[in-house]
């Protein structure tokens, strides 16, 4: 009777890793019925900082410099008014 041996167990160099990125909204946020329901669910949660990412998930998708020129505000200050950093006071 002859013993198999087993397969060294791989290292991390050698298995294969999955290579994940993070999830951006923006992606999904084509159409003006999935911006509607975006907000709407940001305004269910009722959570203001939550609001304002989505604020801002929703101006990227649009595309800042668009929402900068229509508005009259700088693009550099949306940015911050719209980031998950800002503080939120309505």
């Amino acid at each position: 009777m002859t013993l198999r041996k087993h397969p060294k167990p791989t290292t991390r160099r050698q298995s294969r890793s999955v290579k994940l990125t993070p999830f951006d909204p923006v992606r999904y946020l084509k159409s003006d019925a999935a911006i509607a329901e975006y907000l709407n669910e940001a305004l269910r949660i009722r959570d203001p900082k939550f609001l304002l990412v989505a604020l801002g998930d929703v101006a990227r998708a649009r595309g800042m410099s668009e929402i900068a020129r229509d508005t009259g505000l700088g693009r550099e200050n949306l940015y911050k008014a719209l980031s998950s950093r800002a503080n939120p006071r309505i």
